[in-house]
């Protein structure tokens, strides 16, 4: 917050340039203070419960501001400050040339700041104030560039379908208000187990009361983690800047609703119906936008369903109670997600703003920093052997077939296929990208130039965290018998199977490294056979002809499985139909204006009208009326 405040003041004094260079320089002091504090929590166990003073006094409503700085809050926390350290950096030389550098720093502050108040607050309404600031950020930084028309769409699309989850969560709050007396996250967890088999009359049935509130609060984590259903909001936020996508969503922001499970797991334990909706709804995340992201052409959205795949990954795993396997995963990906994200910016820098990759090639010696980064960011998506994405997406496949359920068994072969997928256009944007040959304007290649230090520095900021963070948070994070994660995650003693792992097949452990491979040897082997036939059929009068099925699933696949054209036919036009012939025509322009305000108005007007016109001004007449009226009123006394 003092970042976003004072920048403004800093760069009347001391210039636009010393300004942004002050404010990112800060972020590596934010940095430290933070391990230095997760290391004293790793090795002595040092949380920290601070109240700062009364927020809320209203009869038996009381908030205070409070922070927790447990082991969850401050990965979290540690996880940001880099993440957006590494962000600043970059967007100085990603932005120089725009003149709304110091606005576009500020909101990225603004946004760090309560991201902090989100990870680290001691009840379910500071919580909600973080998420409400993180969300109205979004919408300032994916409308941007204000002058364009698709910009300004995607932020108010995003803004609304965040409303529906929002919603959600808000009620859950009400409900946990009604019921524990508080918002308090040490109050509520510990009665948590007490409300295990109450349950409330909700139009005729028995509903356990954790398992409302649970599905209030998913809902609400639907929204921010793009979920099925809840996702169309994530793809067309891409057309914010290239910095914004690599810090809001794909590492801290879409990551809130994943955190709010992980925080809430006291209460989640006690909700199995909740945990199953969890569990289906993240494993048909994760296929879903695998699928979707093998026929898109943008490069961008790639990584952006990228990013929606390995959500669902977080959450399916949520619902089997592993939370502190979720956690893993949520940071590995934080590090490789922005790490790919800033990689993709950098090609559409050097290309002058193409995100077609259909229209890139070759691209290997004229940036070959931007390239490495970027095949070490695709290698750790695709779960390659001792990257920490392997670490992780592994450990969350083996641990959902060692359930021995249909759930289980269920998710870990969708996870599996998904992991394949993943492996596919994870090499088919490193085709195209980089090996396919030159298919762009002679124009781009001419302004093609490498990264400036800066952005170079980011870049390998965020390639330590994707090479590194598996490998050493692995025993802290999901070793068995650590303690790290202390009271701020609970896993039920019956839904804990954590040493189950050491004994499944090695051939099932093996399965997911074996579709990854497969991913990567089909995407190779069909783009270069695509290639060869494009080739062919330029060469001489040979039609490539695909079969109608193939075409079909393609054709699915690449409209994203009609999720927007149902929501805008049969559901937008549909609203806006009725509420026009309804609510307009009929109700406002029809009955309100008759017998409201306006018509009766109207009314008295003409009526007023009619008897001046008969008003001829002979002193009979008005007696007459005066006559007539006074015996009226004499009746009306009568009967009243």
């Amino acid at each position: 917050m003092f970042n976003f405040i004072y920048i403004w003041f800093i760069e009347f004094v001391l210039g636009k340039r010393i300004a942004v260079a002050l404010v990112a320089h800060s972020y590596m002091v934010i940095i430290g203070l933070t391990t230095i504090k997760f290391l004293s929590i790793c090795i002595y166990g040092d949380f920290e419960y601070l109240t700062l003073g009364s927020w809320i006094s209203c009869d038996l409503f009381k908030v205070n501001w409070g922070f927790i700085f447990d082991s969850l809050s401050i990965s979290m926390i540690l996880m940001v400050s880099i993440v957006s350290g590494a962000v600043h950096y970059y967007a100085i030389g990603y932005m120089e040339n725009s003149p709304n550098l110091v606005r576009f720093i500020s909101y990225l502050s603004l946004f760090t700041f309560f991201m902090f108040i989100l990870v680290s607050g001691d009840n379910f309404i500071q919580l909600f104030l973080g998420w409400e600031g993180i969300g109205l950020c979004s919408y300032l930084l994916i409308s941007f560039w204000n002058t364009r028309v698709q910009a300004n769409k995607s932020a108010i699309k995003a803004l609304v379908l965040n409303r529906i989850g929002d919603f959600g969560f808000l009620c859950g709050t009400l409900v946990i208000f009604y019921f524990f007396r508080s918002v308090d996250f040490s109050i509520v967890f510990l009665l948590a187990p007490f409300f295990n088999n109450i349950t409330f009359d909700f139009f005729g049935n028995n509903i356990l009361v954790l398992n409302i509130i649970c599905i209030f609060l998913f809902l609400g984590s639907m929204g921010k983690s793009a979920q099925i259903g809840l996702h169309t909001w994530l793809p067309d936020a891409m057309e914010g800047p290239t910095p914004v996508s690599a810090l809001i969503h794909a590492a801290t922001l879409v990551t809130a609703g994943v955190f709010l499970i992980i925080r809430c797991s006291p209460m989640f334990e006690f909700a199995p119906t909740t945990l199953f909706y969890i569990l289906v709804i993240g494993g048909l995340t994760a296929f879903f936008a695998a699928t979707v992201a093998i026929t898109q052409d943008d490069i961008k959205k790639v990584i952006a369903y990228s990013t929606c795949s390995q959500l669902g990954y977080m959450v399916f795993i949520c619902g089997l109670s592993a939370y502190n396997l979720s956690i893993f995963h949520l940071i590995n990906h934080a590090f490789f997600k922005a790490l790919l994200f800033l990689s993709a910016g950098s090609v559409i820098h050097a290309m002058s703003g193409e995100q077609d990759m259909r229209k890139f090639g070759k691209l290997t010696k004229l940036i070959p920093y931007t390239y490495s980064m970027m095949f070490l960011g695709f290698l750790v998506l695709a779960g390659f052997p001792f990257l920490s994405g392997f670490y992780s997406k592994d450990l969350i496949l083996e641990l959902a077939f060692s359930r021995y359920s249909i759930n289980g068994i269920f998710t870990y072969w969708l996870g599996s296929v998904s992991a394949g997928l993943t492996a596919f256009y994870s090499f088919r944007v490193l085709y195209y990208t980089f090996w396919n040959d030159i298919a762009g304007f002679k124009y781009y290649y001419q302004n093609v130039h490498e990264l400036p230090i800066n952005m170079g520095f980011a870049l390998a900021l965020l390639s330590v965290g994707s090479l590194f963070s598996g490998y050493l948070l692995k025993d802290a994070f999901v070793g068995i018998g650590s303690s790290f994660w202390g009271n701020s995650i609970y896993i039920s003693s019956s839904h804990d199977n954590a040493l189950d792992l050491e004994f499944i097949p090695h051939l099932i452990k093996t399965v997911p490294l074996f579709f990854s491979f497969s991913g990567i040897f089909i995407a190779l082997c069909l783009n270069n056979l695509i290639d060869l036939l494009k080739n062919s059929n330029k060469s001489s009068n040979f039609n490539i002809e695909h079969p109608q099925n193939l075409n079909l699933i393609y054709w699915f696949f690449n409209h994203k499985w009609y999720f927007d054209f149902i929501y805008n036919y049969y559901i937008g036009y549909t609203i806006l139909f009725h509420s026009y012939n309804t609510f307009y025509k009929l109700i406002d322009k029809g009955l309100i204006e008759i017998f409201g305000v306006q018509g009766f108005s109207s009314i008295i007007y003409k009526v007023s009208v009619f008897f001046s016109k008969k008003q001829l001004g002979y002193i009979y007449h008005l007696s007459f009326l005066l006559v007539l009226s006074l015996f009226f009123l004499f009746c009306l006394t009568l009967i009243f």
